[in-house]
């Protein structure tokens, strides 16, 4: 029997739909002539918890760190434990196995760690599914694989995840610990190889916003007529740093040198010579077809739609068979899918109240463009509409919206090159460098499709300085100098990060890098986290509290706490370098080279480290009553079944309880030790902290203590 194995029901679904009669629908299963086809629900498997290693490790102890596990396990999830006996019970029937994961990393390891659990040996072959129409199943079907072409694949992403897990559970108890010492009892502080220096960059440029200062800079545009034609043109000063003051970034921003200039070029006019004159034909390839990350940057400043609200739309579009595969981080075609250009066009040509169905007309469906690249090809392509007709009307607005993006790139492959004349201009008067440059159109191409408004990236002043039109000339040309204005502008901040702005930082995470060399290196690596968790990442932060999220646009701030975990952190933490190399090297393992051994070798180095650097990290205490029995906690308010008391944050080392007096703890009669930190007042010899007229827990509520702080870290 050949066993197809999918990631999830809806694959299963299709899959099945595409093999030979008669099909007959079980629990979990799908017989069809071709075999029997079943699915996971994602992960079934997940990382062993500590505490399931150790039960000693379920309170959260700084001697216990890091915790290293000597052998990784791995746990059937509770949710999926039904659905993994149904697997389970078909692998043993098997005679071949389908592996049918989603065409990534992680499709491949989950399917992968499923047939590793249970030891199987049966034969596996590999079938790539990008999307879910049937001539792309049928194509997929007639090119079935060998799995273990895909090995470097499931190890990078089984890197990934165990990187993840030392990281992420060694760090955050070291940290949490950390600030519970400093008073800090409730707070949990989560910290993750990507979502750390990640939040790191949103609280970073709230600091430059904080420390910005404003300041006023000038700009001088004069107007020349050309000699020979008599057309009048405008452009703009350039002074030399040597004779005229500039600031770092070459701005002029002494406003008499400014005036002094303005005043000089029109009280004694000289003749003006163009010096330099240039006028190049360019063309412009229309913009790639999308990754995800891709489509979530420009629907979250088209439409104002968050990173995960992209992606569920684009998975929607995916399951109903209208788009291919949603988490790609490709941006290129295989050739082979050129055959299928007509099909789509002409079904996107049929809709004849949508631009999509104009666009689609004009299109030559015989073009290839640079899209269509094998060699940036790997396990998946970039996001296209599929073969299947689509009906507008029964889509959704945000589903219309993100279909037409996809389906606009699509068709501006077919479309010809943007044509236009570039020129530059300089004009020399007074001494002094006059620049100009301006574009010519010739033919819009792809661009008549794009015209929907003002690109979000250019600025105001690189706008000004390229939409001039120039009349044509040449070098040596005289011209006279008309007139001159000056206009002011000021320097902005930085702007705040959006959803749709911080993941692409996370994408191009080589801007944000200190070390200049590792700039460099990462400077073509596709940023940190992978394209189906980055949207996650954030959301997180966000569910978390970590960062607010205000306005249409979803403006981020970092709250005090992110603040709090940042500045507790050393920088090889909260930097993006150390990450960005190491999502690096799992892209160079996902493609053949390096070790997983090594790997995490590496990654359990580092977590030590930092396991040690958080016994001295230095966070700033909560404010409060220090506690008097042991000096280094801070009493603090609960609620316990028969009311409110204080008790210690250095709890359990310290089990000081007070009763509340008025919202203060009260310490009448209470047994304050001799070596308390900073108390000279009382002293008793008896040892224990409960005495006669003090609040003492039940055993009810010390156990609600003890889940308080130790069991819900």
């Amino acid at each position: 029997m050949r066993l197809y194995i999918a990631e999830k029901p809806s694959v299963g679904r299709a899959l099945a739909a595409c093999l030979p009669d008669p099909h007959r629908k079980g629990a979990g299963w799908i017989e069809t002539g071709g075999g029997v086809v079943t699915w996971l629900f994602g992960h079934v498997l997940r990382q062993a918890e500590p505490e399931e290693y150790d039960p000693n490790l379920k309170r959260w102890r700084a001697e216990d760190l890091p915790i290293l596990p000597a052998e990784w396990r791995l746990v059937v999830n509770e949710s999926a434990a039904q659905q993994f006996g149904v697997v389970k019970g078909l692998i043993e029937r098997a005679d071949e196995i389908v592996h049918g994961g989603d065409p990534d990393r992680e499709g491949q390891l989950l399917v992968d760690e499923v047939l590793d659990y249970l030891k199987s040996e049966k034969p596996v072959r590999r079938i790539l599914i990008n999307a879910l129409d049937d001539k792309s199943i049928h194509d997929a079907l007639g090119d079935l694989r060998d799995n273990r072409d895909f090995l470097p694949l499931k190890l990078s992403a089984l890197a990934r995840a165990r990187a993840d897990w030392l990281i992420g559970m060694n760090l955050s108890r070291a940290y949490t610990l950390a600030a519970r010492r400093a008073g800090h009892d409730r707070l949990v502080l989560p910290i993750g190889r990507v979502k750390t220096p990640t939040l790191a960059l949103v609280v970073r440029r709230e600091r430059e916003i904080e420390n910005f200062k404003s300041a006023t800079y000038y700009l001088l545009d004069a107007v020349f007529r050309h000699e020979k034609s008599g057309e009048s043109f405008r452009a703009r000063w350039k002074p030399s740093e040597e004779r005229t003051p500039l600031d770092p970034e070459g701005r002029l921003v002494d406003e008499n040198a400014a005036r002094t200039a303005l005043a000089s070029f029109g009280a004694e006019p000289q003749d003006a010579k163009v010096t330099r004159y240039e006028r190049k034909k360019k063309e412009e390839p229309p913009p790639l077809p999308f990754s995800l990350s891709a489509l979530q940057v420009l629907a979250g400043k088209r439409y104002g739609y968050e990173p995960q609200q992209v992606l569920d739309t684009a998975q929607k579009l995916y399951e109903e068979k209208l788009t291919s595969y949603p988490r790609s981080d490709a941006e290129y075609l295989p050739v082979n899918q050129h055959k299928d250009a007509a099909k789509i066009l002409g079904n996107l040509a049929a809709l004849e109240e949508s631009e999509l169905g104009a666009w689609a007309k004009a299109a030559d469906a015989k073009q290839k463009s640079r899209a269509w690249n094998d060699d940036k090809i790997s396990a998946h392509h970039a996001i296209i509409p599929t073969t299947v007709p689509v009906n507008l009307a029964r889509l959704s607005a945000a589903e219309r919206n993100i279909y037409g993006l996809i389906a606009r790139a699509y068709i501006a492959q077919f479309h010809p090159n943007y044509v236009y004349d570039q020129t530059k201009v300089e004009v020399t008067y007074h001494g002094e460098l006059f620049a100009a440059s301006g574009r010519t159109e010739r033919a819009a191409g792809w661009r008549a499709m794009y015209r929907t408004g003002k690109n979000e990236a250019e600025d105001a002043e690189k706008e000004d300085e390229e939409s001039a039109v120039l009349p044509p000339m040449k070098k040596g040309d005289a011209a006279d100098y008309v007139s001159a204005d000056l206009g002011t502008r000021q320097t902005k901040p930085p702007s705040r990060f959006t959803p749709a702005t911080l993941l692409q930082g996370m994408k191009e995470i080589h801007k944000y890098v200190k070390d200049e060399a590792a700039k460099k290196m990462l400077r073509d690596v596709s940023g940190i986290g992978t394209e189906a968790t980055r949207a996650s990442i954030i959301e997180d932060l966000i569910q978390r509290k970590f960062l607010l999220a205000a306005g249409k646009k979803k403006v981020l701030t970092p709250t005090e706490t992110a603040y709090l975990l940042i500045d507790a952190l050393p920088d090889t933490m909260t930097y993006p370098d150390a990450t960005a190399i190491w999502e690096d090297r799992l892209h160079a393992m996902a493609e053949g080279a390096g070790s997983i051994e090594d790997f995490l070798a590496g990654q359990a180095a580092f977590a030590r480290d930092l396991c040690t650097a958080a016994l001295g990290a230095k966070i700033p205490g909560v404010e409060g009553v220090r506690c008097p029995a042991c000096g280094r906690g801070v009493m603090q308010k609960r609620k316990g079944k028969h009311g409110e008391f204080w008790g210690c944050t250095a709890f359990p080392q310290c089990r000081m309880t007070a009763n509340d007096a008025g919202g203060k703890p009260d310490f009448t009669g209470k047994q304050i030790p001799r070596t308390a930190a900073g108390v000279t007042e009382e002293r008793v010899s008896e040892p224990r902290y409960a005495p006669r007229g003090s609040y003492t827990p039940t055993a009810d509520e010390q156990a609600e203590m003890d889940a308080l702080f130790l069991g819900k870290l």
